[in-house]
């Protein structure tokens, strides 16, 4: 069935049934014992020698992450009430979604060198190479545009370098064509990392859904809309299948092109074997697609935090944010439904 509570939200995507996941604390930080010498630092581009993962316990996650009331006349006015689940302070540096659907992949490499995809100023790539850093894994990222190979580093590939990510570039047409085996295997052997554990881009694949999941389980009780913003539809996945009997998720894509709702569909029978949970897709606040921060959205986004203290990410957070002020206005929420927004990241410094 399709989740048609949206309004005029114009839901695209098709929900089933639901199926509960685990919420859960990270490990603990070990106790008693004498921190043992610290290795030399790796040359710039190469985490150093890889290690067992058991260094998860030095990740100290914050599960589960915090939910916030807040206090907005835009939703007060039409008897919604808006919390926030604050993903943004899992980790300080594999934050929100990048935690929850890095962990799982990074168990499943095993201390393998990890090679992943993203554009220039992509988030995945960062938390990437900040986890390659923090457990001492080697990561390579492959970059979208060749053209960029011999220019300076934006501020968020140099992060990358500087976390130890040995960065390879790929002409846009391969990039796209990344998915194929035989082009991934030439990636693979260009970038000498044959050997390695490969996640995809945005690092949506079935370990990462199954990792959502309990982003959803964490919120039994707490919403009856629970939203999130989406790049490539894998916290949504998870999401949703997560969520109780009742509860439903939305969807925002920062990309333009309707593409996402057979991608969420593919990921969850991926991950699950079939559909989970109720979830739908709207597809009208992408803002010209991924990076693009006209002023209006920039304008709203400053003032939000002004109105609350909250540091709003752009890329992600603002467009949700803004979509749910919308959806709020035109009455898409019932009077006394309880929406949460997943704040999945925080501003670049």
């Amino acid at each position: 069935m399709h989740s048609g509570a949206c309004g005029a939200a114009r839901p695209s995507s098709t929900s089933g049934t639901h199926a509960a996941g685990p919420g859960g604390r990270g490990p603990d930080r070990p106790r008693g014992k004498a921190s043992a010498p610290r290795p030399p630092p790796p040359p710039p581009g190469d985490n150093g020698p890889v290690t067992s993962t058991s260094g998860f316990a030095a990740l100290r996650p914050r599960l589960p992450s915090p939910v916030e009331e807040v206090v907005d006349g835009r939703f007060e006015r039409h008897g919604v009430r808006l919390v926030l689940k604050r993903d943004d302070l899992i980790h300080p540096e594999l934050i929100g979604n990048k935690w929850r659907k890095l962990a799982p992949n990074l168990a499943a490499a095993a201390g393998r060198t990890v090679v992943t995809f993203g554009g220039a100023y992509s988030n995945h790539l960062r938390a990437t190479a900040a986890a390659g850093r923090l457990l001492g894994i080697r990561t390579v990222g492959v970059v979208r545009g060749q053209e960029l190979a011999g220019r300076p580093l934006n501020p968020s590939l140099t992060r990358c370098r500087a976390d130890g990510m040995r960065l390879h570039f790929v002409d846009r047409a391969t990039y796209r064509r990344r998915a194929e085996p035989r082009t991934l295997a030439a990636v693979l052997r260009a970038a000498d990392a044959e050997e390695a554990y490969v996640v995809p881009e945005g690092g949506s694949n079935a370990e990462a859904v199954r990792g959502c999941r309990a982003l959803g389980a964490e919120l039994h009780g707490r919403a009856d809309v629970v939203a999130v913003a989406c790049g490539t539809g894998g916290t949504l996945a998870g999401l949703a299948a997560g969520l109780a009997p009742g509860q439903r998720a939305v969807g925002v894509p920062v990309l333009k092109g309707g593409f996402l709702a057979a991608d969420v569909s593919a990921l969850q029978h991926q991950a699950f074997g079939g559909p989970r949970g109720t979830w739908s897709l709207d597809d009208r606040f992408h803002f010209g697609g991924y990076a693009r921060v006209p002023g209006e959205l920039d304008s709203f986004a400053a003032d939000f935090e002004h109105r609350h203290g909250l540091p709003v990410e752009r890329l992600y957070v603002a467009k949700l944010l803004y979509g749910l002020v919308a959806l709020a206005g035109e009455g898409a929420f019932p009077r006394g439904t309880t929406v949460a927004a997943v704040v999945t990241g925080r501003p670049f410094p």
